[in-house]
C-alpha cells in the first residue's frame, strides 16, 4: 500500500489524472480519495522546503534565555 498527496488541477470536463508510482502502473488498483479545495497558502506549505519552512510553527517562551534556578550554583 503507498500513500500519495497531490495537488492537482481538474480538466475541464472535471476529471483529475493522478501520477502512479513505476511499480503501480500495471495491473488493478484500489484508490480511496478524500478531497478538498487547496488554497494558494496550503499550496504553499506543501512546495516550502528549507531554511524557513517551519515559519511561525515554533514559539519559544519570552524568558528562554532567563538564567534557571538550578543552575544558580554553578554561575556563581
Amino acid at each position: 500500500m503507498s500513500t500519495i498527496t497531490a495537488i492537482l488541477e481538474p480538466d475541464v470536463d472535471g476529471s483529475l489524472h493522478l501520477p502512479l508510482p513505476v511499480d503501480m502502473r500495471h495491473g488493478k488498483i484500489k484508490v480511496v480519495a478524500t478531497l478538498w479545495a487547496a488554497t494558494s497558502e496550503a499550496t504553499a506549505q506543501t512546495i516550502r522546503k528549507g531554511f524557513g519552512c517551519l515559519k511561525g510553527k515554533i514559539c519559544l517562551a519570552a524568558d528562554f534565555d532567563a538564567p534557571l534556578e538550578d543552575f544558580k550554583d554553578y554561575m556563581e
